[in-house]
């Protein structure tokens, strides 16, 4: 009888253990799938939210380009430049627009140079920015003009730059009329010694525009000056807006100078021009400097983002030396690379994309980015 108890008994455990085991390994599978399961389905909304978030961005940056890009024909091709992938088929080249006006305003690019870059022109515009347009001169040389009363709009003096007009308009700067560039003119040239950065000098010394004169018909100037014994970069243009950011003291563009001296300079001197140093006007730093040369310590770089008149000149001066030479190695990340002193060449569609979108490559970098 007992023996039969214990068989029952021990029988029961079995079951019930058999059961428990059943019951935990269900438990775990549960447990397991769960956790198997639960982060796809955070996975999968975190990923199309992603997904998302980028097509907007990269619809942001078409409509970006759409507003401020001149070149709106290749805004295709810089948007799919973020994907990494090329547009299929070749891109198709832009082509000057035809003006009603006579064959002396229209632009012929140089043989074997790109042609001038068609602008879009809006139907009404500030003064000031219509005369830049028109290649008379830079923005805010422009606002000086109408200040001084040198511009007629429609035979009306006016004094005010930011007054509206329209291509329509007949506007006059010092007594000749001036009209819309139809095609954008971007030259890049390596100044030689012995030329003055002007349009027109009163004492009838060289300028800039007799080196480039043919190249081509459309009305260009220099962005920015150079000293007339001061060698290297330059670029000429009739893109007013492109020449007032490229200018203006708020985009601190970056600017790189070789320094001939006439004697080596000393290291402190060097720590002294990082340092900064009080000039007649202000104080002023440079952003790097040092031996281009281990070998030849009569010869710096300086890059500096300051446009005063003749500073690099001036900064060198200030702490004893005399300036023997001074040559713009780059300006704006442009270089003379392959430009003999003397000669130009025309900007690649590209180069001017790069200008107009302020590539942060030639713009001095903030201190919080720097940190």
């Amino acid at each position: 009888m007992r023996e039969r108890l214990a068989k029952k008994c021990a029988n029961a455990k079995k079951i019930k253990c058999a059961g428990l085991l059943q019951s935990h390994s269900k438990n775990q599978q549960s447990r397991v799938h769960a956790k198997v399961h639960q982060p796809i389905e955070m996975i999968v909304p975190q990923g199309q939210v992603l997904l998302t978030q980028a097509r907007q961005l990269l619809q942001l940056v078409q409509d970006l380009l759409d507003l401020q890009d001149p070149l709106h024909r290749l805004n295709h091709h810089v948007v799919k430049s973020f994907t990494g992938s090329r547009p299929s088929g070749s891109a198709r080249p832009i082509t000057p627009a035809k003006s009603s006006r006579s064959k002396e305003f229209q632009a012929t690019p140089v043989a074997g140079m790109p042609a001038p870059i068609a602008l879009k022109t809006a139907e009404q515009m500030p003064l000031n920015k219509f005369i830049a347009h028109a290649g008379v001169c830079g923005r805010r040389e422009a606002a000086e003009l109408v200040k001084g009363g040198k511009v007629v709009v429609n035979g009306d003096k006016i004094f005010e730059p930011g007054f509206k007009v329209a291509q329509t308009d007949k506007v006059i700067v010092k007594g000749k009329q001036v009209y819309l560039q139809k095609n954008a003119v971007y030259i890049l040239l390596n100044k030689p010694k012995d030329y003055i950065t002007t349009a027109n000098d009163p004492e009838g010394r060289k300028t800039v525009l007799d080196i480039i004169k043919g190249a081509t018909p459309e009305r260009v100037y220099p962005v920015g000056r150079l000293d007339r014994n001061t060698t290297g970069v330059l670029l000429l243009t009739n893109d007013g807006e492109l020449a007032q950011k490229l200018t203006h003291p708020s985009f601190e563009i970056k600017k790189i100078y070789e320094v001939t001296l006439d004697r080596p300079v000393a290291k402190k001197d060097l720590e002294a021009v990082l340092a900064g140093v009080t000039l007649e006007d202000g104080f002023v730093a440079a952003d790097a400097c040092g031996y281009a040369n281990a070998k030849d310590k009569n010869v710096v770089g300086i890059e500096i983002h300051s446009g005063r008149n003749r500073i690099v000149r001036r900064i060198f001066e200030h702490l004893g030396y005399d300036v023997r030479g001074l040559d713009r190695v780059m300006f704006a990340n442009l270089t003379k690379k392959n430009v003999d002193r003397g000669k130009y060449r025309f900007l690649q569609e590209k180069e001017v994309r790069l200008l107009k979108f302020m590539n942060k490559s030639f713009v001095r970098k903030s201190k919080e980015e720097e940190a």
